[in-house]
């Protein structure tokens, strides 16, 4: 929490949306917790959303979220996870400068995580995985540049967590509004 003597103390929360893919990008479910890492509020989000809303079929994920009892969580439950493992390096067709030498790439060991990228691979998932970056990262953008929501103003976790569901709110109110306008 605190580098050294010389810093300060930074209360600070991780904000989760779970965004539907199908109903134009609406935030179904959300979730608040006070680690910097998204892995242990992961299965904690989106079985929240079984009395609310029920649960998804399908929830696509970064490596971020990446966690082995999470994974085992959700797959109980029937839910089924799609997370990517690892970062891909992408060779941009614009990039004029020179290859950076190869890197050995990071050995996987665990079972769940060599399924899971042996899944990603594979014509279905990796077709579905693909949706991802174009449903949730947007509706981060917004809420932070275009309705200008870029840190919490309350303390203590009760009062964020009621803090980031009226944003939420907010923002499925003007997403509704946006969908019907077109």
């Amino acid at each position: 929490m605190r580098r050294s003597d010389a810093h300060e103390y930074r209360q600070a929360y991780n904000a989760q949306a779970v965004v539907c893919a199908e109903s134009g990008q609406l935030i179904v479910g959300y979730g608040v917790v006070t680690t910097t890492a998204d892995a242990p509020g992961f299965a904690a989000t989106i079985l929240g959303m079984e009395k609310r809303i029920g649960l998804p079929r399908t929830v696509l994920t970064d490596t971020g979220f990446a966690s082995g009892k999470a994974i085992g969580t959700l797959q109980a439950s029937g839910v089924d996870p799609l997370v990517a493992i690892g970062r891909p390096v992408d060779w941009r067709p614009y990039d004029f400068r020179p290859e950076p030498p190869p890197r050995a790439s990071r050995r996987i060991t665990e079972p769940w995580r060599l399924d899971m990228k042996a899944r990603l691979q594979q014509n279905p998932a990796k077709a579905l995985y693909a949706l991802r970056k174009q449903t949730v990262e947007p509706v981060f953008s917004i809420i932070k540049s275009a309705m200008g929501f870029t840190r919490f103003h309350l303390r203590g976790l009760a009062n964020v967590a009621t803090e980031w569901t009226l944003v939420a709110l907010a923002y499925n109110c003007r997403r509704i509004t946006r969908l019907m306008a077109a």
